[in-house]
């Protein structure tokens, strides 16, 4: 079992592509292993090896971009035999551009990087209203917010979305992790965001801790 599981980790971790990684998942399937067991032990994995080339210098972030559109691709064929309930979830993310921003890359690289960590993330796209951050943060009541924002001139909608938690009294029930080209530590700290992530693995570590018991 671990051969097939340690073959679909290294082709993701080596940008094989999502062809070979699916036909390796139905070679797996067909030697009984399940589901679970590939996410975990096979793509998860790899996705860590792909973090810990980017932390190395050895990858950039078009390897993270090739890595997440693997990842996205891998995920669509198996959620149709994947148990939902058979993957212990880490947790859940409510994610977001801001209010007067339309990119989403960076965003996307991290919401497929979170899936893969194990967390569940509800995705409102982009040019979020403020007003819907906070009503979905009282319906779904995520552990972590993520408020993402390239341009700098929508760079006030994070503050306004933290003030509008604080006043609907919910401000305390979840960390606020803001990530994007614009955003800064110090800047993180001036508007009361739990921590901004300066990369999508930093963002998922930061969840990681954000959850633990």
């Amino acid at each position: 079992m671990a051969d097939i599981l340690d073959e679909i980790s290294s082709t993701l971790s080596d940008l094989g592509g999502a062809e070979k990684i699916r036909a390796l998942i139905e070679k797996a399937s067909s030697q009984n292993i399940s589901i679970p067991d590939i996410v975990e032990k096979g793509l998860r994995s790899g996705l860590q090896q792909v973090g810990a080339k980017y932390e190395a210098g050895e990858y950039f972030l078009a390897e993270l971009l090739f890595a997440a559109s693997i990842l996205d691709e891998v995920m669509q064929f198996i959620k149709p035999k994947l148990d939902a309930e058979a993957i212990q979830k880490t947790g859940t993310i409510l994610l977001g551009t801001v209010r007067g921003d339309m990119h989403d890359i960076g965003k996307n690289i991290f919401k497929m990087m979170a899936l893969g960590a194990g967390f569940e993330v509800d995705d409102l796209n982009v040019d979020v209203d403020p007003d819907l951050f906070v009503q979905e943060s009282k319906r779904i009541r995520p552990e972590i917010l993520g408020l993402s924002c390239l341009l700098t001139t929508a760079l006030s909608e994070i503050k306004v979305v933290i003030d509008m938690l604080t006043e609907s009294k919910i401000r305390g029930q979840l960390k606020v992790l803001i990530g994007g080209n614009a955003v800064t530590k110090e800047f993180a700290q001036e508007v009361g965001a739990d921590a901004a992530a300066l990369n999508a693995i930093e963002g998922v570590d930061f969840c990681r801790g954000a959850v633990k018991p």
